[in-house]
């Protein structure tokens, strides 16, 4: 019978915020796979766990993970680590899953802290839509694109980002979403843990002449809806009334449900729509 792969969620700085389900689970697994065997230890060493560790990162995920999974098909059961916070998240532990799933092994998570929920809850900002980014890439190209996306979202944002990276992603976004509502947290849960809610130029402002220190996690407030409306209608208006019309009449829409659009897009009523028209 294969053996089960427990994705573990360790404190992202604060030794009390392990839970004692992941303690237990760590002691009695067969092996435990650590992103940094060498920052690990001392979490295990700290809750006197036993259990043989075995690296796992970025740099290794697919070979390691074949021999992880035929461990695991072998009947262990193995607990997946990362740094801090949950496997799986902005973590390498994505592929070892897929990989379980394709050769059947069983996976569950056992819950714990994640510095994105972290922030988002104590932001200041909307939690009940969200859209997590985590690390913004690296290519130029890719980048540019998603910050565009970014610019159009309308749920609450949450971004990682390294200290000395913090200042130029503040003025990217900024560029790219305008000076929004946004709230950076630096070394949650630990004991110099700071939420500054501020808008993105004032935070550029700021970390320009006060240097960050500790990981830093980002969470920017979505486009209005309102601004979403004003933007679509400016893009209509700049057709002329019949050129809007004759996109919905070519599209194959009635006459009289296109002018209901028309009407719809520009924020006007139906009659000004046929009189323009007339």
């Amino acid at each position: 019978m294969a053996g089960i792969l427990y994705l573990c969620a360790t404190p992202i700085g604060n030794l009390e915020d392990m839970t004692f389900r992941a303690v237990r689970i760590l002691k009695e697994a067969d092996l435990i796979a650590a992103e940094d065997t060498r920052n690990s230890i001392k979490l295990l060493n700290h809750f006197e766990i036993k259990t043989p560790m075995t690296s796992y990162h970025e740099y290794n995920k697919i070979e390691k993970g074949r021999k992880l999974v035929e461990l695991l098909l072998d009947g262990k059961d193995i607990a997946l680590i990362t740094d801090a916070g949950t496997p799986g998240i902005s973590d390498p532990g994505e592929e070892l899953v897929k990989m379980c799933y394709e050769a059947g092994v069983a996976v569950t998570s056992v819950p714990g802290a994640a510095a994105c929920i972290t922030a988002l809850t104590l932001s200041g900002l909307s939690t009940r839509r969200f859209a997590f980014e985590a690390f913004l890439p690296s290519d130029k190209k890719e980048r540019r694109e998603i910050l565009e996306e970014l610019a159009g979202e309308t749920r609450t944002i949450v971004l990682y980002e390294a200290p000395h990276r913090l200042v130029r992603t503040l003025k990217e976004l900024a560029e790219a979403m305008g000076d929004r509502k946004a709230t950076v947290c630096r070394e949650l849960t630990k004991r110099h843990e700071t939420a500054f809610a501020t808008t993105l130029e004032a935070a550029c402002l700021y970390y320009e002449t006060t240097e960050p220190k500790g990981e830093c996690v980002i969470v920017v407030e979505g486009k209005s809806r309102k601004a979403v409306r004003e933007e679509a209608r400016a893009r209509w208006e700049e057709l002329s009334m019949e050129e809007h019309m004759e996109q919905y009449l070519l599209a194959g829409m009635a006459k009289k449900d296109a002018m209901k659009q028309v009407a719809r897009d520009r924020g006007i009523g139906k009659r000004e729509v046929y009189q323009a028209l007339l």
